[in-house]
């Protein structure tokens, strides 16, 4: 592998992470997103993780055009986490986050979320919420940014943050076995011990398409997820809330039967779960019907 340097001695006060793995088709877009910030203290590392389409012309010429940008080049194909971790690798910014080739910033996100972590010095984690978009650039409509309280529920952090460099040095960076999942997963480590601030304000644009990897890979996804949401559950969790998660879980999954799951939330509160039987009856049927259709 191999990465340029910059000149400067100054480190910046945030780090962008953006892994490409062939993701030409959005990339220029997305890497002048970053650039276009009305916030300028800001390093953006472009991982290049083995591209074989014309993403690596498109960052180094980035490269060689604006001075924050650095380039990681690695020599064989890692995977979104372990692509990640490389690059905050060489982070130096006090401030994290990332993107993703195929998605936006709006001008005034890293400024807001920088603006909302100096006035809130106890919290390490901001998340805003961000506007749906189609692969052409159409709205789809906005997801907002829930409250951790929820997020055993599902990942309302979102795709719009920002935390101190402390985060990742203390969850040792993204797991390379839950690709796919691996902000989920990220994010309820965090909340053990990290405080969060939500921002109400519009700040980013997630562009779905068939080739995105939810869509890719959605039946894996929620068979990861039900495995960390299940693993994040405390002990003290009253019984009724648990079966509440663990069968948000069973009723997610659209392509398996997971009865593992809808017999743990009958040990858990078996009261519910018999007040869900019409409910589950539907889901089995869903079920079933796509794997005969498939």
């Amino acid at each position: 592998m191999g990465t340029d340097t910059l000149d400067s001695t100054t480190s910046p006060r945030v780090s962008m992470v953006m892994p490409v793995h062939n993701g030409a088709r959005w990339l220029a877009e997305a890497i002048d997103s970053v650039l276009a910030q009305d916030f300028a203290d800001f390093e953006l590392i472009l991982v290049d993780d083995a591209s074989r389409d014309e993403s690596p012309a498109i960052m180094a010429a980035a490269a060689a055009h604006d001075q924050r940008v650095r380039l990681l080049q690695l020599d064989t194909n890692v995977g979104l986490p372990a692509a990640l971790n490389a690059g905050f690798a060489l982070a130096r910014g006090a401030f994290h986050s990332w993107t993703s080739d195929d998605n936006l910033l709006r001008p005034q996100m890293l400024g807001r979320l920088v603006e909302t972590l100096d006035a809130h010095p106890e919290a390490d984690i901001a998340h805003a919420a961000f506007t749906l978009i189609d692969e052409h650039g159409a709205e789809l409509g906005q997801s907002k940014a829930g409250p951790v309280e929820r997020l055993l529920l599902g990942n309302n952090i979102g795709a719009c943050f920002l935390y101190r460099a402390r985060v990742t040095q203390a969850l040792g960076g993204y797991d390379v076995d839950l690709f796919g999942v691996e902000d989920y997963d990220f994010w309820l480590r965090a909340a053990r011990q990290f405080g969060f601030v939500t921002l109400d304000e519009d700040l980013y644009l997630y562009r779905k398409h068939g080739g995105s990897l939810t869509n890719q890979r959605g039946d894996a996804i929620q068979a990861l997820t039900a495995q960390i949401v299940e693993r994040a559950l405390p002990d003290t969790l009253p019984p009724r809330r648990r079966s509440e998660i663990l069968l948000g879980l069973v009723l997610r999954s659209h392509w398996r039967w997971r009865g593992d799951l809808v017999l743990r939330a009958f040990q858990a509160d078996p009261w519910h779960v018999a007040s869900r039987l019409l409910t589950l009856t539907r889901w089995w049927v869903i079920v079933a019907r796509n794997r005969i259709t498939s």
